[in-house]
């Protein structure tokens, strides 16, 4: 028993408080003892011997090789079987956020508490049109919380789900949405395979989408216009990364659904830049289904391949194709959408660049079934950007980093079947292509915290220039 004890220092410290009980009363008691003085002590020991019956019937569990009941009158984490922790923990093969391994306690057991980790990310933004002050508005974006499991060193489940603009009903424009629902299995350390709802490797901002990770208010026109961040497909993938800097990511997902693009909305699909940047206005924007009761007639499939064997570069690119699901009778339709990158970030400064292109094919048919049309569907789209940041002040975790960016995109690059002569925009409405000026800064209270102001200039579209203050984090 002895030996147990030692084992134990809570059961030591449980008997030591035992024998004060014992020994504190009957020196403090006084010579003479009244009648209710008496019953006091009765009772006091009456409890005491049944705290040692208790010690006793733990003390005879852990002989027989049995963990140790949790007492009812303490709050505590559920109870798991000891395990011994591997002496070793490799980091699982993961697209996006890549999280820790499970932990272990200090003795080596662990509990499912320690599998479990949560995290998650959010944005406050202020936005304001310089030439429509009356449609400045203030918006919780998105509010977004992920949990994750690790059933082992190799198992790992991920899970995102996202609130959007605060309220999400039928009379709100909010929403809520499971933006990431995957199980990922390290297969070696250069192979990992994946399933379920996850994101596509394209572009810079779909993998790293936090707002900690971009620089301005919004994320970029390019990758909301022409690649539909936050973009995620139901599929299967296989993906990895090699010593020497390499990296991979191939699957089989869910493809683009346009049975139900509006070809002939009443009014512009956006009135601000703030709407343009989180509308659904090209196909891709349009037609991919967030696994939505998607449809699953024709599949798609990407690759993506990246590198990054020299410090502080980062080089990718990608490409995603599949027929699309498209109204009966039309003829088969192929989307294509592929994307180059670079970003180069070896201190203070901060360079990146963005080229994607977008391709529908057979939208002919589609556009003469709908002439006259406010919003045909476009053949081609593009877009691509220059950015520079540099930090020119820090102390301890904060740091200022103003930046500068140019983007030019095109959402409507091309037209067919369209009537000669007939314009593919209304008058009324903003033209699909624009070159975009922005100058802000990003202040980081901490790495994880971080307050925005910027200002954007539109060449064409000149009332949606704006001036634009945010707040974001992630934990």
């Amino acid at each position: 028993m002895i030996s147990i004890v030692h084992k134990h220092p809570v059961i030591l410290s449980s008997l030591a408080f035992l024998l004060a009980g014992f020994t504190l009363p009957a020196v403090a008691a006084p010579p003479q003892q009244n009648g209710a003085d008496m019953q006091r002590l009765e009772r006091q020991v009456q409890s005491l011997s049944e705290q040692l019956k208790a010690v006793q019937a733990e003390l005879r569990q852990l002989k027989a090789g049995q963990p140790a009941p949790v007492s009812s009158g303490t709050a505590s984490a559920p109870v798991a079987a000891q395990t011994t922790a591997p002496s070793t923990a490799t980091t699982p093969v993961a697209s996006g956020n890549e999280l820790p391994t499970l932990p272990a306690t200090a003795a080596g057991a662990s509990s499912p508490w320690d599998h479990l980790s949560i995290y998650g990310y959010g944005e406050v933004n202020y936005y304001h049109p310089t030439h429509r002050a009356d449609l400045t508005t203030a918006d919780l974006a998105r509010a977004v919380f992920g949990f994750s499991y690790a059933y082992d060193d190799r198992t790992h489940f991920y899970s995102e789900f996202e609130i959007e603009h605060a309220v999400a009903s039928s009379e709100d424009r909010g929403e809520f949405e499971v933006e990431q629902f995957y199980v990922d299995h390290r297969l070696a350390d250069w192979a990992a395979v994946k399933a379920g709802v996850f994101l596509i490797p394209s572009g810079l901002l779909n993998l790293n989408h936090e707002p900690v990770y971009y620089y301005g208010v919004q994320r970029n026109f390019v990758e909301r216009l022409v690649i539909p961040t936050t973009w995620r497909e139901g599929g299967v993938a296989l993906h990895g990364d090699f010593a020497q800097g390499f990296g991979y990511d191939l699957g089989v997902t869910t493809g683009l659904n346009l049975k139900s693009y509006d070809f002939n909305p009443a009014a512009p699909l956006y009135e601000t830049a703030a709407e343009l940047n989180s509308g659904d206005i090209n196909p891709f924007q349009a037609g991919h289904q967030e696994m939505q009761l998607a449809n699953a007639q024709h599949l798609a499939q990407y690759l993506a391949l990246s590198y990054k064997g020299v410090p502080g570069l980062g080089l990718g690119a990608s490409v995603f194709t599949g027929n699309v699901a498209n109204a009966v009778g039309l003829p088969d339709q192929r989307s294509t959408l592929w994307e180059t990158h670079v970003r180069y970030n070896p201190g203070r400064l901060d360079l990146s660049a963005l080229y994607a292109r977008g391709i529908l094919s057979n939208t002919a048919a589609a556009n003469r079934l709908n002439p006259g049309a406010s919003n045909p569907e476009p053949s081609k789209f593009y877009g691509w950007y220059l950015q520079g940041a540099y930090t020119v002040w820090r102390h301890n975790e904060m740091r200022l980093a103003p930046f500068v960016r140019f983007e030019r995109y095109d959402i409507g690059a091309g037209y067919a079947g369209l009537a000669p002569g007939s314009s593919a925009v209304p008058a009324s409405f903003p033209q699909p292509f624009d070159r975009v000026w922005t100058g802000g800064l990003n202040f980081y209270l901490t790495p994880k915290v971080v307050f925005k102001a910027d200002y954007q200039s539109f060449s064409t579209n000149s009332d949606l220039t704006r001036f634009d203050l945010g707040l974001g984090l992630v934990f």
